[in-house]
């Protein structure tokens, strides 16, 4: 045959594709496994090995699943829609439709060099209008649920991008994308509540086959803390506020409160005296970062507003404060001070001079933070810290000024973006009707093309006369649409769910499909999205399950994170570093298959690595002995007229064939892929020892050889489609393929071997290694190694003092 190379990757591609082998039929046999790659964003830039990672071993994972008799699911499609391409577009000069949809056309011929088994009859491209008309529509659903509202608010500002951002997508004060620093503007958005699924968010993730750590971050970033809200009035003044507190306990030694310089409430309370200090503090806390400001070594800040609260449990008036340490964004954006049981608030107290009274008996420290037992607290002295909890939160709700309260990091989900490459937001805003949904027989509210995307600060959509003015749908009088696009993950947030049925016209999904079809069962990509997308999924799925149009829990029952391929410095890839691994390339000279090897052999799937030049050609050397070698055992097949009996030789080789089926199929299922094809390296020296010798049986070394090209096949699938039709040629279009045939099963009895060798040592060194039978007792394994010439020759004339066997392995002889 002729050597491997590209030219058989395209053979066997155009034979797959002719032939419709992977096309997804519900009604064929077998279990359905959907199996689902997190999509990519054609921004730009064609496929990079981090997209090769991702989905060439899952598709070897999938292959191996379809041939143990699974009907395979597995649907691509690129999520268009956002900043990645917006940004290429207006660095190029090129509308980002016409950049995005060239680019798309690039990354699906090189996703189809790849020789995946992509159901590709059902992609999705988010930025087409019959896709995104039912990302409106899922819009309009949580609208009509009371889970989308509009309101004004404080909201993180990238000033690079020009857009507001969800809370998910600032990392450490920056923008998640680009990493400029995030600021704060007071703007009217759209959020959606995804709040009020936070308890069931957190605890169907017990239920999930995910990795620990994802689960963790989610957990975290909900945020779940159980305590109370208390009720504090202003004194002489007709107001109140909330604080939201874990140590009720503690509630007698507040000496005073402290509000967020953002929190409404300062304006009102400030007195005159101190009006120009607390408007200077409150312009300087917009310029600190969140973390800045939670710093637990920065020292504390804040000025006195001139007004009092009253303490709700024994009416003391205590000074209110404004101190940047508060955080509007958590909790009620007011906090109690406790400084005798509070590290924060005794750093503060002890720096402004305000009072310290212990109500918590720790001994003789002044500052102690733990639980404990109660004092200066009136009628709950000598109760426990827990106790207390209880008894004090019963009577502050008596006097309805308090109530046990749960309370979340998690805030709702901002989706307005003001920026052009999005869906645009279906609303329609009428000085008579106020905030109108558009109908969903007007869906989709089509993106414009003429538009000026160059972001200032303001939604471009905005500037498009033609597309703002309207009709309303309500009184049909004049109208202004949403200028706002919805966040891109709004996008991803239901792609799963269009996959299944996506050429529906009618609806965004049929139930009764989708039903059947979902959740996902296997789901990969990377952990970046953890809080983001993978949240967000969540929060859709069971919203529409809510509303009664689906039946199922959660998106994705099983979740792997694949690794980051690092460029061969050791460094994470960019362009501006010069150490981006181009796949075309390597494909190019080496095959699609040999590319695809080398990240299942050269990487640990979950952990990734540096990329090697080095281990890439060791791989093609691994292929071009395989086929040399399938090469010569096909010749002897063929030829026939060997012995039929089976002797040691088969014996061994036989050991290896089911050796590596076994653990093949245990580690492939892992997605452990690099152990997996370590196996089927030595099936291959096992495979090259038994043709060397001269009398063969060709009829047990074509099941061997079978076997051997149907393992190694998820992993070089055209390379073993090659392989497999020279040794078995077929005519049939149907049951040509490796692919239609079955999962070789291990025999367990074969994995018995008949001898095998242990180590003989003399204290602790190998002095000799010796076969014998696998069944022999550890006396009878005593005497043959101590009856063993070489070792005779070595202890002649020593005394043993102890022989240690250890049955299978070695033998270790003690003398002195």
């Amino acid at each position: 045959m002729a050597r491997y190379s590209t030219s058989i990757d395209k053979k066997w591609q155009k034979k797959w594709e002719e032939t419709k082998i992977y096309d997804f039929n519900p009604n064929n046999p077998g279990e359905k496994l959907y199996v689902l790659e997190m999509f990519s964003y054609p921004s730009g830039s064609k496929l990079h090995a981090g997209h090769w990672f991702n989905y060439g071993p899952v598709d070897s994972w999938a292959r191996m699943k379809r041939m143990q008799g699974f009907n395979v699911f597995q649907p691509m499609g690129f999520d268009a829609f956002g900043l990645p391409a917006e940004n290429y577009a207006i660095k190029t000069g090129i509308h980002p439709k016409d950049s995005t949809l060239k680019n798309i056309e690039t990354m699906e011929a090189q996703l189809k060099a790849m020789g995946a088994m992509f159901n590709w009859e059902n992609e999705v491209i988010t930025c087409l209008p019959e896709y995104y008309k039912w990302t409106q529509w899922v819009f309009l659903k949580l609208y009509e649920k009371g889970l989308a509202y509009r309101k004004k608010a404080p909201v993180n500002w990238c000033p690079s991008c020009n857009t507001v951002l969800a809370n998910e997508q600032v990392v450490d004060e920056a923008c998640e994308r680009c990493g400029t620093t995030v600021t704060k503007k007071d703007l009217t958005q759209w959020f959606l509540k995804i709040t009020d699924y936070a308890d069931e968010l957190l605890e169907k993730l017990d239920d999930l086959d995910w990795p620990e750590k994802t689960k963790a971050m989610q957990r975290h970033w909900i945020g779940k803390s159980t305590g109370s809200e208390v009720t504090f009035k202003v004194a002489d003044k007709d107001l109140s506020f909330n604080v939201f507190t874990t140590r009720v306990d503690t509630l007698y030694g507040v000496t005073y409160v402290v509000l967020a310089p953002e929190n409404p409430l300062v304006d009102e309370i400030t007195t005159e005296e101190y009006k120009e200090a607390v408007e200077a503090y409150k312009e300087a806390a917009k310029k600190q970062s969140e973390i800045e400001r939670q710093s637990l070594t920065r020292e504390k800040t804040g000025v006195f507003t001139g007004s009092y609260a009253i303490n709700p449990v024994n009416g003391k008036q205590v000074p209110i404060w404004v101190g940047d340490y508060v955080l509007a964004t958590y909790g009620t954006g007011a906090v109690m001070a406790v400084p005798a049981h509070d590290e924060r608030d005794y750093a503060f107290a002890t720096k402004f001079n305000l009072p310290i009274e212990k109500v918590i008996d720790g001994g003789t420290k002044e500052l102690f933070t733990e639980d404990g037992i109660l004092v200066n607290s009136g009628e709950f002295n000598g109760l426990t810290s827990a106790e207390a909890r209880e008894a004090i939160v019963a009577k502050l709700e008596k006097m309805n000024l308090g109530r046990k309260k749960v309370n979340y990091r998690l805030r709702d989900w901002l989706v307005s973006r003001q920026r052009y490459w999005g869906a645009p937001i279906p609303i329609v805003h009428c000085e008579k009707c106020g905030t109108v949904p558009v109908p969903e027989d007007q869906l989709p509210v089509e993106l414009p093309y003429d538009v000026e995307f160059t972001p200032d600060g303001k939604s471009p959509l905005a500037k498009c006369d033609s597309f703002m003015h309207t009709t309303c749908p309500k009184c049909g009088g004049d109208a202004l649409r949403d200028p706002d696009t919805l966040d891109t993950f709004v996008c991803s947030s239901w792609y799963y769910l269009r996959y299944a049925d996506n050429k529906n016209s009618e609806k965004a999904f049929d139930p009764d499909i989708i039903n059947k079809m979902l959740p996902v069962d296997k789901y990969v990509g990377g952990p970046e999205h953890a809080c983001m997308h993978l949240l967000y999924a969540r929060f859709v799925t069971k919203a529409l399950r809510d509303m009664g149009y689906l039946n199922f829990d959660e998106p994705f029952l099983s979740l792997t994170h694949q690794g980051l391929i690092l460029g061969p410095d050791g460094q994470k890839m960019s362009k501006s570093k010069g150490n981006t691994i181009s796949p075309d390339d390597y494909i190019s000279q080496y095959g699609s298959d040999v590319f695809r090897l080398y990240l299942m052999f050269g990487f640990a799937y979950e952990e990734g690595g540096a990329w090697s030049d080095d281990g890439i050609k060791s791989i093609a050397r691994f292929v071009d002995r395989a086929e040399r070698l399938l090469d010569n055992a096909i010749e002897a097949i063929k030829a026939g007229g060997s012995k039929t009996t089976i002797d040691k030789a088969e014996k061994e080789l036989n050991y290896w064939r089911h050796n590596t089926i076994k653990g093949v199929t245990e580690d492939a299922n892992k997605l452990q892929f690099n152990t997996a094809i370590a196996r089927i390296m030595e099936f291959t020296n096992a495979l090259s020892k038994y043709l060397a010798i001269e009398n063969k049986n060709t009829n047990f070394l074509k099941e061997t050889v079978e076997d051997y090209i149907k393992v190694l096949a998820p992993f070089a699938p055209h390379f073993c489609e090659e392989m497999w039709n020279t040794l078995n040629p077929s005519e049939d279009d149907k049951n040509y393929s490796v692919f239609n045939t079955k999962w070789p099963a291990f025999d367990p009895s074969a994995l018995v071997k008949d001898e095998v060798e242990i180590a003989i040592q003399v204290n602790g060194k190998i002095k000799n290694k010796i076969m014998i039978a696998a069944d022999l007792s550890e006396e009878e394994i005593k005497t043959a190694a101590l009856e063993d010439s070489s070792i005779k020759t070595i202890i002649e004339g020593k005394t043993i003092v102890k022989v240690i066997v250890i049955k299978g392995r070695l033998v270790n002889i003690v003398v002195k």
